[in-house]
């Protein structure tokens, strides 16, 4: 019998790969993995300027191996980007990678050694953790707890050890949709100093917030700016997730490190789709307004619907999710159960919040939905769970 890493041999499907599996499968409108509906971006003027862009850039530029940290025109403007949003940054702290999960990994192979434990915040991406078992590291995690939701810091300090490595941190948190406070990032960067700790920071949702809420970096706090890995994503940024343009900022030392692992992962990206996303950095900020209110009201639009269905729901601050709280919703169901009866007899596909657990510390009566799609799309998954929670309650 063929023998892998125990890491993967023991590993299952991803519960994103497994939903939109059955969604594709059943026919269901997939509220589950985190993407806009192609109908719903066509509206979008943003998005259709940088298909545009991606088009010219095949016919007109080079289709060879760029740069392996990113052409120089991306990293400029990924530069002048921040810049403009008060993080002073120079090209040359810029590595572009291929989507935001390349830069996470890339940043765990560069710093994470056997036996490194690193500080996870769980719910939390499905990547973290087998990336840094993949290293010989060792996940630690410090659950969220409803309803609140926020970081402890007595929690934290309890998890951290003398082999301590990193903290990782997503910000704003999918699947929660919540974000750190001024508070909070003054806690980390006291605890990341104290104990001579690296940030690595997973911030794709930094330009999917809404009402007024504006984003904050712990890379910007004292101190922090030579131990953070700042990962940004265009994908979320652009609403174009499969174009997988993401990107590491991080000062010079650690840049290094993390451009030496990123060469022997992705290498490079394709230089089209960067160029494109060049061009849609420098786009006027009336583009990115007018594609977050199209956002906030599909929120809105889903988020009413549910409500007026029966559902609680959760308030969120950010990403493209709102979460349902089942059990004050009446739904007596765990939430992986109720997942699979939605994607099943009611076809509509979700994200269970306990698969994003590790162990029993669990809840399990939260439930993801995107709700970046089409109104007509929206309208027809809120009549379907209607229709499942009167049948289940």
């Amino acid at each position: 019998m063929m023998r892998g890493h125990p890491v993967y041999a023991q590993m299952g499907t991803t519960i994103f790969e497994h939903m939109s599996g059955l969604s594709r499968e059943l026919g269901a409108i997939n509220l589950g993995q985190g993407f806009p509906d192609d109908a719903y971006a066509a509206d979008n003027a943003l998005t259709v300027g940088l298909q545009d862009a991606a088009a010219r850039a095949l016919r007109e530029r080079s289709s060879q191996y760029p740069p392996s940290t990113g052409v120089p025109a991306l990293r400029e403007a990924v530069a002048g980007f921040y810049s403009g949003r008060g993080l002073a940054l120079t090209p040359a702290q810029v590595i572009v990678t291929s989507g935001a999960t390349e830069a996470i990994a890339a940043a765990v192979l560069a710093l994470v050694q056997p036996g490194d434990e690193v500080i996870l915040f769980a719910p939390a991406y499905d990547a973290y953790a087998p990336l840094v078992l993949r290293c010989g590291g060792v996940p630690v995690f410090v659950p969220l707890q409803p309803p609140a939701w926020q970081l402890d810091e007595a929690a934290i300090r309890a998890a951290i050890t003398p082999r301590t490595r990193a903290i990782m941190l997503n910000d704003p948190l999918n699947p929660l949709g919540t974000v750190a406070s001024s508070k909070d990032f003054a806690m980390l960067a006291a605890i990341c100093i104290e104990h001579d700790l690296i940030a690595i920071c997973d911030e794709v949702w930094e330009g999917v917030r809404f009402d007024g809420i504006t984003h904050a970096s712990l890379i910007s706090q004292p101190g922090m700016a030579g131990r953070t890995v700042k990962i940004g994503s265009a994908g979320k940024l652009f609403g174009l997730t499969g174009w997988k343009i993401g990107w590491m900022v991080a000062e010079a030392s650690l840049a290094t490190l993390l451009t030496r692992a990123h060469q022997f992962l992705t290498f490079t990206t394709p230089p089209a789709l960067q160029w494109a996303i060049a061009e849609g950095l420098r786009y006027s900020d009336e583009l990115f307004a007018a594609q977050h209110r199209q956002w906030a009201q599909s929120r809105a639009r889903l988020g009413g619907g549910l409500r007026a269905a029966g559902y609680v729901v959760e308030d969120n601050q950010a990403t493209w999710f709102l979460c349902i709280d089942l059990a004050a919703s009446g739904v007596t169901l765990s939430d992986a159960e109720f997942a699979e009866r939605a994607v099943r007899e009611a076809g509509v596909a979700s994200i269970p919040i306990s698969a994003l657990y590790e162990g029993s510390a669990a809840p399990r009566n939260y439930l993801r939905l995107c709700f970046t799609k089409p109104d007509a799309q929206i309208d027809e998954a809120v009549d379907r769970l209607a229709m499942l929670r009167n049948k289940v309650i």
